[in-house]
């Protein structure tokens, strides 16, 4: 009988209070652990991820961390990582049971798998809108779109997180990028978590603005409205605390009027610009 592989999630975060309870939430009854390491928050993320009382979450107040610095945050969590594989999950990450429970059956029926690569569907503006398809510019293994790598085995040569915050990724002992390595070991998963990242992460400007490279994540753009039957994560219908703040908020005027303005433009740039 095959032995059953172990998952831990990776989950470096600072200034996420609008989705950190989420996206822990969503993907905790799947893994085995959860690190969760806080880099300087200043807002409730803190207090919001000690909400959640699960012995599978092992919190860390890390310490502030550079563009520079933050690769080496995610070295010394993959090094604390002493599971099969390692689950990356980022504070804004929201995922479906259907998605997560598919993600970790991959895994456990899998026999020579490197990495797995899972679709993301991005919020813009709010829950109820969405980046089209075709601003996915992410290319892997011939695969082109809204794609991130979010599995990776950990018993992969000489693993290791390197590059800036921004540019940041894992390579192997020759410094290969994980997803440019034998593509056949690569699994494209027909499923999707939902992405907050063109959304607020704090509740205030000056919190997001505390964060290196975060501003420029915020897009005011006219998206795609999700369809009525939209299946949201189960975790949006969970009671939580009153110091957590709801998913539903919709866009507000300004927003509104701004991308009704920026959006033309930014698809024209689209055009010119390949």
């Amino acid at each position: 009988m095959k032995r059953k592989q172990t998952v831990w999630a990776n989950c470096l975060v600072k200034n996420e209070e609008r989705w950190v309870w989420y996206a822990i939430n969503s993907v905790i009854n799947e893994v085995d652990k959860i690190l969760v390491w806080d880099t300087g928050s200043t807002d409730n993320t803190v207090k919001i991820v000690k909400s959640i009382k699960s012995p599978k979450i092992e919190f860390k107040e890390y310490g502030p961390v550079t563009k520079e610095t933050y690769p080496q945050a995610r070295q010394e969590m993959l090094e604390a990582t002493k599971s099969d594989w390692m689950f990356i999950l980022d504070g804004d990450e929201i995922w479906t049971k259907e998605a997560i429970n598919t993600f970790v059956n991959t895994i456990q029926h899998s026999n020579d798998l490197e990495s797995i690569v899972v679709k993301t569907i991005n919020w813009i503006g709010d829950v109820y809108h969405f980046q089209d398809e075709s601003a996915g510019k992410y290319e892997i293994a011939g695969h082109k779109g809204h794609l991130n790598l979010r599995g990776i085995n950990v018993k992969i040569p000489g693993l290791h997180a390197a590059g800036a915050h921004g540019e940041q990724g894992y390579f192997d002992r020759e410094n290969n990028a994980i997803q440019n390595r034998d593509p056949n070991k690569i699994a494209f998963l027909p499923v999707s978590y939902y992405h907050a990242t063109h959304l607020p992460r704090s509740s205030k400007r000056e919190k997001e603005l505390e964060v290196p490279l975060r501003a420029q994540k915020r897009k005011y753009k006219i998206g795609q409205s999700l369809p009525i039957n939209t299946r949201y994560p189960e975790v949006f219908y969970l009671p939580r605390p009153k110091f957590v703040p709801s998913p539903w908020l919709k866009m507000n005027k300004k927003y509104y009027l701004l991308s009704l303005i920026l959006t033309p433009l930014r698809k024209i740039k689209r055009k010119l610009i390949k």
